[in-house]
């Protein structure tokens, strides 16, 4: 079991870490709202892994993470981006952007089981076979970016990866992938919710691709329902 604590002023981060950790499995988690009371608790009990907030309305996380136990695995949680670098700096295994999404999560988490050495018993990674041309090409989910139809074929776009074009309907090529790790947000576009960096109710930006994604309007209330569950707003 690892032992993990969160710390963060926002009610409802903290109520997604919790669900994710559930989700995964395998996990102990103690959430704390006071900067204070969840430092003290990690003096005491010396947990396996500290998701923590930067910027807090009483406390900088980038402060508070030198004053971490040794050992300490440290994964910073924040909407700030600028912090990246800050962040890596103090020795954080990960950074995770808010709206955290649970495939970023997952990653993550694997990232500091790694870095505990704890590598035992995790699943598989995710595949999909798709037919192009006359041969089968299997294709890694976690590689995937987004996808794009293209008459009757879709374009399968993959990070550091070559795309693959399989004469496929997006309705089809919808169901082969599961719905926890990708969305459709418009007649010609699925995204991976891994791959999104940030977005508004019409348009999406993901990490390090130069391709703006619209969010078509027969789509614009299932992804602002998604968009409202990590902003905490109400439908």
């Amino acid at each position: 079991m690892i032992k993990c604590v969160a710390i963060d002023d926002e009610p409802i981060v903290l109520s997604i870490i919790q669900e994710y950790c559930k989700k995964y499995g395998d996990v102990e988690l103690r959430c704390f709202s006071s900067p204070v009371a969840g430092m003290e608790y990690i003096r005491e009990k010396r947990p396996d892994i500290v998701f923590l907030d930067i910027e807090m309305n009483s406390h900088n996380g980038l402060t508070l993470a030198k004053e971490l136990p040794e050992g300490t695995c440290l994964i910073f949680t924040t909407a700030y981006s600028q912090y990246a670098v800050d962040g890596f700096n103090v020795d954080a295994v990960d950074f995770l952007h808010k709206p955290i999404f649970y495939p970023r999560f997952e990653r993550a988490l694997e990232k500091a089981r790694l870095w505990l050495g704890r590598v035992d018993a995790r699943p598989v990674r995710q595949t999909i076979t798709l037919k192009v041309e006359h041969k089968n090409v299997v294709v890694d989910l976690d590689d995937v970016t987004y996808i794009e139809a293209m008459d009757n074929y879709v374009k399968v776009f993959r990070r550091g990866l070559p795309m693959v074009l399989s004469q496929i309907t997006m309705k089809e090529m919808e169901v082969m992938l599961p719905d926890s790790r990708f969305i459709r947000v418009h007649r010609s576009y699925i995204v991976s919710l891994n791959a999104i960096d940030k977005f508004s109710n019409r348009k999406i930006f993901l990490y390090n691709i130069d391709r703006v994604i619209p969010v078509g309007r027969k789509y614009i209330d299932s992804f602002n329902s998604l968009y409202s569950i990590f902003r905490g707003e109400e439908k």
